[in-house]
């Protein structure tokens, strides 16, 4: 298939793998039956504000400034460096999941009855990979890093965001310095090729277990700043709202919920009276998955499903069953994270349809 020429995605959108959403792409489960622990990247999700730029590797520079470093350097004085910077510096690779905070946002209208506005994602808005790139921490130190910083608000290179007829300029999301320093990653590789160009081409940060938002793609500018750096992806946007919520809006978004999903099509056709594996996989914010409990009659019953990953970034799970009748079932997944919580039944909702958690349901059509 020829690349894409509609000035959003650039990677092939074949519809057996993706369900499309204006600029996003939401990777189908089934697509990943028998597949490995990673997710290749002609499959992997995409998550776009307004578009994937081309970008230019000669010419990208990436650039930090602020009062957080020494001497703090303003903008048009940023310490800089370049893509062969980068790929000079000592590296890590890391396998990570990134997902976007929405993932699940239409399980609140087809499983609670409470539908949500935003993307309709189901639950392909997730991806693992093996990411390879340099420690955020270096390249804040080889930058100056001042002892009383705060905050680092990373920049991406796509095209300015506009809402409701505001131009909110180009994606931006604030971290912590705790957890800038701890365990994320400048990557300028994805499953051991460059970064593909919907993915983050040159550069982009992997932050492990938060919202994929704060995984800034196209990553261009990083302030650093011995104050709190606020942003609309972190003020008006990826905040939960509405009842149960402070009237205000609740703190920042920063870590994921624990999820699961079947490697199956929605109303799958499953053959009566024959053994089916059943498999999908599990993922948590806190690290590896302690269990998977999956239900063939809707939750009344439940079984411990074989776990055939350890200590990954998310853990794949089969299950064996033998369909004695024909008709719909209602398959559901649930998983026990590191602390013991297992998926509850039921999300909280809030306004914009974030962190849905609750243990999936899944129909197939036994025949």
């Amino acid at each position: 298939m020829k690349p894409r020429d509609d000035g959003r995605i650039v990677k092939p959108l074949p519809p057996d793998r993706f369900a499309v959403h204006g600029p996003n792409a939401e990777m189908r489960w089934e697509a990943m039956r028998g597949e490995g622990v990673l997710v290749p990247n002609d499959r992997f999700f995409v998550r776009d504000h307004t578009r994937t730029p081309l970008i230019d590797v000669r010419t990208w520079r990436l650039r930090l400034f602020g009062d957080g470093l020494r001497g703090a350097p303003p903008r048009d004085r940023a310490v800089e460096f370049g893509y062969e910077d980068l790929l000079a510096m000592p590296s890590r690779t890391l396998d990570a999941v990134i997902e976007c905070a929405g993932n699940g946002r239409a399980l609140f209208a087809s499983q609670q009855g409470t539908p949500m506005p935003g993307i309709p994602w189901g639950l392909g808005g997730v991806g693992a990979a093996r990411w390879r790139g340099v420690p955020l921490a270096a390249v804040l130190e080889r930058a100056g890093l001042r002892p009383d910083a705060v905050d680092v608000l990373p920049s991406g290179l796509d095209p300015d965001f506009g809402l409701d007829g505001e131009n909110l300029g180009r994606v931006r999301r604030p971290l912590p310095v705790g957890k800038a320093m701890d365990d994320v990653l400048v990557a300028y590789e994805m499953n051991g090729v460059p970064l593909p160009p919907d993915h983050g081409f040159p550069a982009r940060l992997v932050v492990p277990g938060w919202v994929g938002i704060a995984s800034i793609k196209w990553l261009g500018e990083i302030e650093v700043a011995g104050r709190p750096l606020p942003s609309p992806w972190s003020t008006r946007m990826y905040r939960m709202f509405g009842p149960g919520h402070p009237p205000g809006g609740g703190p920042a978004l920063a870590e994921q919920v624990t999820k699961s999903a079947f490697e199956l099509a929605r109303d799958e056709r499953v053959p009566a009276g024959r053994t089916t594996v059943l498999t999908g996989r599990s993922w948590a914010p806190d690290g590896p998955v302690r269990a998977v409990e999956v239900s063939v009659d809707g939750g009344a019953s439940w079984r411990t499903a074989r776990l055939l990953d350890g200590d990954t970034a998310w853990s794949r799970w089969s299950l064996e069953w033998c369909p004695d009748r024909t008709g719909p079932v209602m398959l559901v997944a649930r998983a026990v994270d590191g602390t013991g919580a297992r998926q509850p039944f039921r999300a909280e909702p809030n306004d914009e349809g974030y962190l849905f958690g609750a243990a999936v349901r899944h129909r197939v059509l036994v025949a």
